[in-house]
């Protein structure tokens, strides 16, 4: 009677155990039902650094491969993904260019005055997401009117989580400086500060162009390119940035076909030579040698830089673009 008053007591007990587990494994199927996706793993970019050369035409830069730019198109197109049909798809004029690369939204915004941007940039995102301080984000810039980009309309963000700034010889309304001077700034920034996500404006093709100088335009371009190599090279040789930088080399806009306004003069409008831009991407986390065809515009490249750095970005009009990662 004992021994099997002994077995029920130890049935109950077994059960109790078997019970017990199985109330463990669904509070946890529970728990990690209602948990956040887990945290993209693989990544290696912990810098992002966008460079934008402002203004040139696809048909003088990479519509002549290599033409004036040996430096993107011979030796550092090898290392990354280059873009063939990368576009402006909205408005072809600097500041709004720009904004659709640093909040993902296009929208026009006045081209000559001090109109910010109607919602927060990926610099400021970023800071609230990671509680960096303003020396971890920065705008370098030729062009002292893209302190913009620093700002939003916005007003639950105005004012706020706003990047350092260096913008044209010394500040808003101090006007444009010459990109050897730009990369110089840059440089010292980056050594400094050692920031983690930078927009570095190049001016010298756009202006040039406007002023109807042609010969000069295309050394504004070949210039850019050299100073993009010199760039590059820096942050292959820099502890703080060699194996953990992604380099993206932009336009915000081109310029007009010969016939249309003036022809390489001026910009503005939906022609192909406005619209047709180009993208370099390198980095540790893409592909290298590729050429993609697809179509991708310049609201992909904030989505992009959310993805590499992990913060969201729900406002983008834009996508990510898987083409460019090793493990997507």
């Amino acid at each position: 009677m004992a021994l099997f008053i002994n077995r029920a007591r130890l049935g109950l007990f077994v059960a109790s155990i078997n019970w017990r587990r199985y109330a463990l494994f669904l509070w946890v199927l529970i728990l990690f039902s209602f948990a956040p996706p887990p945290a993209k793993k693989g990544l290696r970019t912990k810098n992002v650094i966008i460079v934008v050369i402002d203004g040139p035409r696809y048909s003088e830069t990479w519509g002549t491969n290599p033409g004036i730019i040996p430096q993107m198109a011979s030796r550092m197109k090898p290392r990354g993904v280059f873009f063939s049909n990368f576009y402006n798809n909205a408005f072809t004029y600097t500041n709004s260019g720009h904004v659709a690369l640093t909040t993902g939204i296009n929208q026009p915004i006045d081209n000559f005055e001090a109109e910010l941007p109607q919602q927060p940039s990926i610099f400021q995102i970023w800071r609230k997401a990671t509680g960096k301080p303003a020396t971890a984000a920065w705008l370098i810039t030729s062009k002292d009117k893209l302190h913009i980009l620093a700002n939003t309309q916005n007003p639950e963000w105005k004012d706020q989580f706003q990047p350092s700034m260096d913008c044209g010889i010394s500040g808003p309304g101090s006007g444009y400086r010459a990109d050897s001077l730009t990369l110089v700034a840059a440089k010292r920034i980056l050594t400094q500060h050692k920031p983690n996500l930078v927009l570095i404006n190049f001016m010298e093709p756009d202006g040039f162009a406007h002023a109807a100088n042609w010969e000069n335009y295309l050394r504004g371009i070949a210039r850019d390119d050299k100073y993009v190599g010199e760039l590059y090279d820096f942050l292959q040789k820099n502890k703080a940035y060699r194996n953990s930088t992604t380099l993206l080399i932009t336009n915000d806009h081109g310029r007009h076909l010969d016939g249309i306004d003036g022809g390489f003069v001026d910009h503005g409008d939906d022609c192909e030579g406005c619209r047709h831009i180009s993208l370099l991407a390198l980095g540790p986390d893409f592909k290298r040698g590729r050429t993609l065809t697809e179509t991708y515009t310049l609201t992909d490249v904030p989505s992009t830089v959310a993805h590499l750095l992990e913060f969201p970005l729900e406002q983008s009009q834009g996508k990510v673009i898987q083409g460019l990662f090793k493990r997507w």
